[in-house]
Formats: structure tokens, C-alpha cells, sequence
């Protein structure tokens, strides 16, 4: 039987190895480290690990490549990406490729705690979600999957194209039930440019962390949901229709749909 353990965190940096793994520590998780991806797989074979936070650039194998190996094992452990390369394109195509979140360096100690924390979560909401569908042999709702005509970002953000060109995004009822209590949103202004993969707002807990939300679209915002400014549970409630976040005007909807995961899929 393997050894159970809650985090492997695979940096080629001595400095931010050593960092997150004792800031993990101190959270009272069991952290196992590893200096590059083809060692962080020789342990993977080894042990089972609840989470992975795993760098980008690295000499043997990138990021991405990781990605691809833990997809062709069929190892469904959640992979936080990390990088000091924070293009967009590396965030979008990290998520595209299966990570769960995207952690930019240099990030702080309340970004690292909070985007680890939302893994823990998930990785606990999609074993009871996989244990029920197997006992029930049907869905069960731990979790809300998006409608099948929306597409999504990771498991963070949605996108519905509407009739008139635009776009409603929001967040998923997975991404939300990582979150804990939600306190309050910090929207952006109207005809604010939000991109692909960067922030686009901020969600507080209950717990006073701040947890980034990633654009799941480029474009103008043309109008946010003000609704929620004074009722937060509203998103909680209904994630898909009424606790929308923005109406955006997309900047290239054709191109950056190609980088979103059809909903759909969700159900084959």
C-alpha cells in the first residue's frame, strides 16, 4: 500500500522549494518535495498525494509535460501550476491541459495558503463526488456541473455566449464550494479590460483569506452583477444564472473559446 501524503511540491528552486514547503508545514500539512518532474514521478509511483504544486520551468520535463504524464498514467491528483514566467499563455494552457489553479511568482504567503487550500477542497469534493457516482451509478450533487452550452476555464470560471454577441461569465459551483463561506466580492469597473487568464476579481471567506478569480475571457466589462455586491449568497445559490459576475464584450471570442473546455464534455 502506498504512503499517504498531503502535498508534493516540485520546484528546481532551493529558495521557493523550501519556502512553500514549510509555509505548507506550518499549516499543519504533510509536505514531500521533490527538485524536478521526473523525481516528483519516481514519488508519485511511491506515494499518494492528496495534492501536487509543481513548477513550469524546469530542465528535465516542463510543467506542461508533467501535466500530460500524470494524464497518460491516469493519475487524477489536482495540480497546482506555479511560475515566474506569468504570461497568460502559460496560465490558460496550464488550465487547458488539466491543472486546477495557477499561481504566479512571485506570489504571497495569503495567495500560496489560499489557492492550496481551495486544492485540499477539491481534491475532497471530487473523491466524494467519484465514490457516490460509483455507488449510485448516477451523478450526485456534491457539486453542480456547469450547463452544457457554457464553457469553463479550468475548474474556476464559465463563459455563456449570449444572443447579442456578448458574453456572461461567472464562477463554477465547484470553484465556490472550495471557497468555503464567501463574505465579499471586489468586482472591476465597467469598461474595464479583463484578459484571458489573469485576475478579474477577488473573493473574501469567512476565514479572511482573499482568493484570486481568473478571467475565463478577454474583453470590456459592460456591466457586473451589482446584485451581489449586496447579497454574496446569491452566488452560492444559483452560480449559473442569477449569481452571473460580468456582461463582457469579448475582445476574440472565436480564438480564446478554442482554449476553454466545453461543459459538454463534463457529461460524456
Amino acid at each position: 500500500m502506498k504512503k499517504q501524503t498531503d502535498i508534493l511540491v516540485i520546484d528546481d528552486e532551493p529558495v521557493v522549494l523550501d519556502a512553500v514547503v514549510k509555509l505548507c508545514s506550518a499549516e499543519g500539512f504533510q509536505v514531500d518535495a521533490a527538485v524536478h518532474a521526473l523525481e516528483g514521478l519516481k514519488k508519485i509511483a511511491q506515494s499518494s498525494y492528496r495534492l501536487i504544486v509543481c513548477d513550469i520551468m524546469m530542465p528535465d520535463m516542463d510543467g506542461f509535460q508533467f501535466l500530460e504524464r500524470l494524464a497518460e498514467k491516469h493519475i487524477a491528483t489536482p495540480v497546482i501550476i506555479t511560475t515566474g514566467y506569468s504570461t497568460v499563455e502559460n496560465a490558460v494552457k496550464s488550465l487547458y491541459l488539466g491543472a486546477i489553479d495557477f499561481l504566479a511568482k512571485p506570489f504571497t504567503v495569503e495567495e500560496l495558503l489560499s489557492t492550496v487550500r481551495r486544492g485540499m477542497k477539491y481534491q475532497e469534493l471530487s473523491q466524494s463526488f467519484n465514490a457516490a457516482a460509483r455507488e449510485r451509478n448516477d451523478l450526485y450533487p456534491v457539486y453542480v456541473p456547469c450547463p452544457p452550452s457554457y464553457y469553463r476555464l479550468g475548474y474556476t470560471g464559465w463563459v455563456n455566449v449570449e444572443s447579442d454577441g456578448s458574453v456572461k461569465t461567472g464562477l463554477s459551483d465547484l470553484f465556490i464550494k472550495t471557497l468555503g463561506g464567501i463574505r465579499r466580492i471586489e468586482f472591476f469597473e465597467r469598461e474595464e479590460e479583463i484578459v484571458q487568464g489573469n485576475v478579474c476579481a477577488r473573493v473574501e471567506t469567512e476565514d479572511q483569506l482573499i482568493h484570486n478569480v481568473l478571467a475565463p475571457i478577454s474583453g470590456k466589462i459592460l456591466n457586473f452583477n451589482e446584485t451581489l455586491s449586496q447579497n454574496c449568497a446569491l452566488v452560492e445559490k444559483d452560480p449559473y444564472f442569477r449569481g452571473w459576475l460580468y456582461t463582457v464584450l469579448p475582445s476574440d471570442l472565436e480564438y480564446e473559446l478554442k482554449h476553454l473546455t466545453p461543459c459538454s464534455s463534463d457529461r460524456l
